[in-house]
């Protein structure tokens, strides 16, 4: 996976990125650009969320690929949800145990149930 520099390898301030090029016509911007929400993760964070693409968001496939357990997966994607400015579990309903939300998670991914149900029982709404 390719990754940008986004800090300054002598003082370690934020690098601003100021020159585009293509090579293939040879055009040039110039400017002062963002490096968008992404720029700033650490090569482990991108490296996460690569794998969690390609595994479609389903952790226990996640699992089997990274060999880590499922608190350590959530636990780095949380890391990852943070690191982008938001609150990960903000919206989550306190009453579901980690336990239970696994087990329906795995049930969704197992085709047991489906997602509408998955989430009517995520959200307390029947059990």
């Amino acid at each position: 996976m390719k990754t940008s520099l986004t800090r300054c390898p002598v003082c370690d301030h934020e690098l601003m990125i100021t020159r585009l090029h293509c090579d293939s016509c040879d055009t040039t911007l110039e400017g002062r650009f963002t490096g968008g929400p992404f720029s700033h993760l650490s090569t482990d964070q991108l490296n996460f969320i690569e794998v969690f693409i390609r595994c479609e968001g389903k952790i226990n496939r996640m699992e089997a690929e990274l060999g880590l357990s499922y608190p350590t997966i959530r636990n780095r994607l949380h890391e990852v949800i943070r690191a982008l400015g938001f609150d990960p579990g903000k919206d989550e309903t306190a009453e579901v145990s980690e336990e239970r939300r696994r087990k329906i998670l795995e049930d969704l991914d197992a085709g047991i149930i489906s997602a509408e149900a998955a989430m009517r029982i995520l959200r307390g709404e029947e059990d």
